[in-house]
């Protein structure tokens, strides 16, 4: 065992330095790309690769391209093997200078809750944007030549270079775009950041993107207006450079792309926001026709792989499975439960994706797991709040749809994709755990609480000594979404699990009711078993993560085979061939690099369904059928033994953040406590407030050994 630690932990250190070499040499390639030293270089290299089997096209596709696959594929690797037992996170304190970064710096309304960290990645990014900016212009300008055929004065001509060179800037923000919304192949897992977190990353980038694009799409017009050019220009789809009708068409696609993903319409109108996001397919086909192959390279390693990711999360998601039990919620939610195979397992605050073909064949909707696969191995649950179009239709269809007089519902078949997860389970280092929930929000914290709960026992795993709930609703009722983890509350004999409970019902009046009370009275509710027949298969899980990292590798193989073939088959590159590449127009190799694309993803797709096919084939599990009736009522035994003087309850407002953590201030001194908030924007951004005055007056106080709060926020709309 010793010597198989030791070989892990040498395997960790080799692909973490690799994966460091590979992300600044990637870096480095993007800062000397505008200088004239790389120029020369690099068409020294290409003119010699062009002779080769290689081509030209290979050399952008393996310098480009490439690094970013191979750290991806290493990354995949090194995350299955990371320890993720929970001992290594008690065992080690960050350091007080990665707490700094992780905390909130920033705290706004408008901006929302940006940390050290990331304040320090986007500065860099400016000030790579800058540079590559600067770098660029300077050189067009020391070698400005007039354009006979649009006649321009010398103000025109430079800000025609400037418009030129702010598509470039957008070309930067599109390079990095998609790598934020990775699944199965998430980059920033590596980092410790979880993709409905690295959303807003791509969301950024995405905004930046549009607006230099629209900048350069719009000044170009300006110019060959002025010039009397523009109906001339604007239609041309000429054989080399740039095509300017499929450079318009990627603008107007991406505008219509950026207006329909605004909250205002994504949050009202999200069947919108869902299918116009579709239009990424015309966009990136026409931004390499417009582009061309050679700048396409640089932006392909993100399409690359979330064209991997796609297709093995589309292969996952297309068995579809059924939902084994419901139950309505008092709160008007519903808590579902789904099949799922004894060896998938997850991590706490995991998402998985569902979609039910009788709602919708085409939505897709994303749920925090209330489970924990540490306590059951054959099934998962979720609970959705019935507030929303879809939700209400679920709702309506739990409510309705029985078969004839008897309890049970008729099948409803779901597909599942998923879940995703944290690489690790950080919460369980913090000797003080402060959960914060608002409404819906409470979901990831009950499958945190189950996972502590049920490593309790191990003489290996110790407890945070101290563990705050905080649950702020509006209305008593919602206080039913706790149902799953009631044993938690009112055992009176958990002495190690040291949970309080603090309730804030923001829209009622005094009731005089306890916790306790209001939890019995609301968990009074039937569970509801469904028919089975539709399917015989529990929810899969993904592929382990060195599967995904070999389909990587593999797809890349093939692409690059495909595009050395299809090459050498349509464009010759003998000897005497240059003449021959410079009179085949320019979007006959764009078709090419697209034709390769296709057959890679679909090796890919081919790969991942037989992996599928044999999980399938091994697959003996039966649908668990649970009993019926209401088993989950709180017994009358265990509330006369309950902790009711340990919970409390607030009728009429909202908790005044700041005074929570003056008081554990207060009480836990010199300790590190973790400070994780799900829930409305509004609600996180004051908790982070409250986090960041209260870290800042302790940071002046140098009379006693001083707290660390660590603030962390969970997103659930995603």
């Amino acid at each position: 065992m010793y010597q198989n630690q030791k070989e892990r932990a040498i395997l960790l250190t080799a692909t973490k330095l690799l994966m460091i070499l590979l992300c600044a040499g990637w870096i480095s390639l993007w800062l000397l790309k505008p200088t004239d030293l790389w120029t020369k270089k690099w068409h020294l290299a290409e003119n010699s690769a062009r002779a080769s089997l290689f081509g030209y096209y290979g050399l952008n596709f393996v310098v480009y391209t490439f690094p970013v696959i191979v750290l991806v594929m290493i990354g995949l690797v090194h995350l299955n093997n990371k320890p993720s037992s929970p001992q290594t996170f008690r065992q080690t304190k960050f350091s007080t200078f990665s707490n700094a970064l992780s905390n909130p710096l920033v705290v706004n309304n408008y901006l929302g809750i940006l940390s050290g960290i990331e304040l320090l990645g986007v500065a860099l990014f400016l000030l790579f944007l800058a540079w590559t900016f600067y770098a660029r212009i300077s050189k067009d300008f020391r070698k400005l030549l007039p354009v006979e055929s649009l006649n321009l004065k010398i103000w025109e001509l430079k800000y025609l270079r400037i418009a030129t060179r702010f598509g470039l800037l957008a070309e930067a923000c599109l390079s990095l775009l998609l790598l934020p919304i990775l699944r199965g192949l998430a980059p920033f897992q590596l980092i410790g950041i979880q993709f409905e977190a690295s959303v807003k990353y791509h969301v950024w980038l995405g905004t930046a993107m549009v607006l230099f694009g629209t900048f350069h799409g719009i000044s170009t017009l300006f110019i060959w207006g002025i010039s009397n050019k523009i109906q001339d220009e604007v239609w041309k789809w000429q054989n080399t450079g740039r095509i300017y009708i499929a450079g318009e068409i990627t603008l107007i696609t991406g505008l219509v792309i950026w207006i329909t993903s605004l909250p205002q319409i994504r949050r009202r109108k999200f069947e919108i926001f869902y299918y116009t996001h579709h239009l990424y397919i015309v966009f990136f086909v026409f931004f390499l026709f417009h582009a061309g192959d050679r700048h396409f390279y640089m932006v392909f390693p993100g399409l690359f792989l979330f064209g991997i990711d796609k297709i093995l999360r589309i292969i996952q998601s297309r068995i579809e499975t059924c939902v084994v039990s419901a139950r309505i919620l008092p709160c008007k939610a519903v808590e579902l439960t789904l099949p799922k195979d004894r060896r998938l397992k997850y991590k706490p605050t995991s998402v998985v994706y569902v979609k039910i073909p009788r709602i919708s064949r085409f939505q897709w909707h994303a749920f925090s797991l209330i489970s924990s696969s540490s306590v059951d191995d054959e099934t998962m649950s979720i609970v959705v709040k019935c507030d929303e179009s879809w939700t209400r239709s679920l709702y309506d269809v739990i409510s309705t749809e029985r078969e004839g007089e008897s309890d049970q519902l008729k099948c409803i078949s779901i597909a599942v994709e998923g879940p995703y997860g944290p690489s690790s389970m950080d919460f369980l280092r913090y000797d003080h755990l402060l959960l914060i929930a608002g409404g819906i929000g409470i979901t990831p914290f009950l499958s945190i609480l189950q996972e502590i709960n049920s490593m309790q026992n191990s003489s290996r795993f110790k407890c945070p000594a101290r563990i705050q709930l905080i649950h702020v609703m509006k209305n008593s009722q919602d206080i039913s979404l706790l149902n799953s983890i009631l044993p938690l509350l009112l055992n009176s004999s958990n002495k190690k699990m040291n949970l309080q409970l603090k309730v804030f019902v923001t829209q009622e009046v005094q009731s005089g009711a306890t916790v306790v009370e209001l939890l019995n009275k609301f968990s009074q509710m039937q569970t509801i078993q469904s028919s089975t027949r539709c399917s015989s298969y529990a929810a899969q899980g993904l592929e382990s993560l060195n599967w995904m990292a070999a389909i990587t590798g593999l797809t890349s193989i093939v692409f690059l085979v495909a595009l050395i073939i299809f090459n050498h088959i349509v464009i010759p590159t003998k000897k005497a061939s240059k003449k021959t590449k410079d009179r085949t127009p320019s979007w006959i190799s764009d078709l090419l690099l697209m034709s390769s694309f296709t057959l890679a993803i679909l090796s890919s797709a081919v790969v991942g369904i037989v992996l599928r096919w044999r999980r399938l084939k091994k697959e003996n599990l039966a649908l668990i059928q649970t009993e019926t009736g209401t088993q989950n009522a709180i017994p009358s035994s265990v509330v006369r033994g309950s902790r009711q003087e340990e919970h409390e309850i607030y009728y009429g407002g909202r908790p005044i953040f700041k005074e929570i953590f003056s008081n554990i201030k207060h009480e836990d001194e010199g300790t590190e406590i973790g400070v994780i908030s799900c829930g409305p924007a509004a609600m996180n951004v004051s908790v982070a407030s409250a986090c960041k005055q209260i870290s800042q007056g302790l940071r002046k106080d140098s009379k006693k050994k001083r707290q660390q709060f660590i603030f962390h926020s969970l997103n659930f709309t995603l």
